[in-house]
């Protein structure tokens, strides 16, 4: 019998949450990102999840590849661009796209002769400081790749910092929006602006936020980029990393648990032992209290996470018991949540999910 522990993946989640970035910027087309094994979740799953999608983003070179093999026809975005100029075959090659950001990209470009064209997306450093061109900058490489008989489109791009607290003290999204457009002005192509947080403020941005192209994804799988909760946004849970109790131990007024031992009993107790631990991906610094749920009702872990295990506290749950279904995240237990109580993001929490971690699909 396999370890309890698996990672479930929700292909329709995935499809819902595209609808609902599609929803936010009416009139845009939609680069499903998809970076970092679609941030844990797989390529292969990504492609049903998103086959709505305009476009998929990305930054690996050889996942871009394995997109075009998988039977993905339509564009490919490489979000850093281009490291070398025998990456600019590969886009070539494969019909990728590429982001340009500084201008040694430019020369690589001039450098060579390329079979085909390829299209490339300017990018503008409005305040994330980065990468990017800045606004002074942006017309002289716009006109350096127009003169290019490499390139074929240009598209224009920035990416926002803060987007998720519009009057954010240092780098507010409408201050680089105004930078955006003063360094844009007069140049012809296409605009691509918002990440998912950004996304998520155009109801109440649409003229400023207004662009081509839209770029979600932490969204896409149900994670909140801020401001609010993912639920609250509308978004469902891609990604449910359950497992089971696999022991119960009965504790005493001042029995310690686990290494270091960092959790005392007040009282008389029930703990089990959950099979899951950093060498899974649970991050190993998630404190006491951080929520988790075991048949369905939500308690907290108690003492230090190990390589193989956790400990919960079953105090609120008295008739669970070895087999007891165990959820660290998704689906009724928001991953914003635990990350959140581990002092994180939840967009860590889905990438370090490690291969020996079964992936079901639900």
């Amino acid at each position: 019998m396999p370890r309890p522990i698996t990672a479930t993946i929700h292909v329709a989640s995935m499809t819902h949450n595209l609808a609902r970035a599609k929803a936010c910027a009416p009139g845009s087309k939609a680069w499903g990102v998809v970076k970092a094994n679609a941030y844990g979740h797989g390529l292969e799953y990504a492609l049903r999840g998103f086959a709505a999608a305009d476009g998929l983003a990305l930054i690996e070179f050889d996942n871009a590849a394995r997109l075009r093999e998988l039977g993905w026809s339509k564009p490919i975005l490489l979000l850093e661009g281009w490291f070398d100029t025998a990456d600019l075959h590969t886009m070539a090659q494969h019909g990728l796209d590429g982001a340009v950001h500084c201008p040694e990209q430019i020369a690589m470009l001039e450098s060579v002769q390329l079979d085909a064209k390829i299209d490339v997306h300017l990018k503008m450093n409005t305040g994330m400081n980065r990468l990017g061109f800045r606004p002074e900058a942006f017309g002289a490489a716009y006109a350096r790749l127009r003169a290019n008989p490499n390139v074929g489109g240009i598209t224009l791009m920035t990416h926002f910092a803060n987007a998720d607290e519009t009057a954010h003290q240092c780098v507010p999204i409408r201050e680089q929006i105004r930078r955006f457009n003063e360094g844009a002005a007069g140049l012809p192509g296409a605009w691509s602006l918002s990440n998912s947080a950004g996304v998520l403020q155009m109801p109440a941005l649409a003229d400023e936020l207004r662009s081509d192209w839209i770029r979600p994804g932490i969204m896409l799988y149900g994670g909140s980029p801020g401001g609010q909760s993912a639920e609250a946004f509308g978004l469902k849970p891609t990604m449910t990393l359950a497992s089971e109790i696999i022991g119960v131990q009965e504790l005493q007024a001042g029995d310690f648990v686990g290494y270091g031992s960092r959790f005392q009993a007040d009282g008389a107790m029930r703990v089990g032992a959950v099979a899951c631990g950093y060498a899974d991906g649970y991050p190993r610094h998630a404190p006491t209290g951080t929520p988790i749920l075991v048949d369905g009702v939500r308690t907290r872990t108690i003492g230090r996470v190990s390589m193989d295990m956790l400990m919960v506290d079953l105090t609120p749950v008295p008739q669970a018991g070895v087999g007891s279904r165990v959820v660290l995240w998704g689906e009724g237990m928001p991953i914003d949540e635990v990350a959140a109580a581990a002092g994180t993001i939840g967009y860590e929490l889905m990438c370090a999910i490690t291969q020996r971690v079964r992936v079901l699909e639900g």
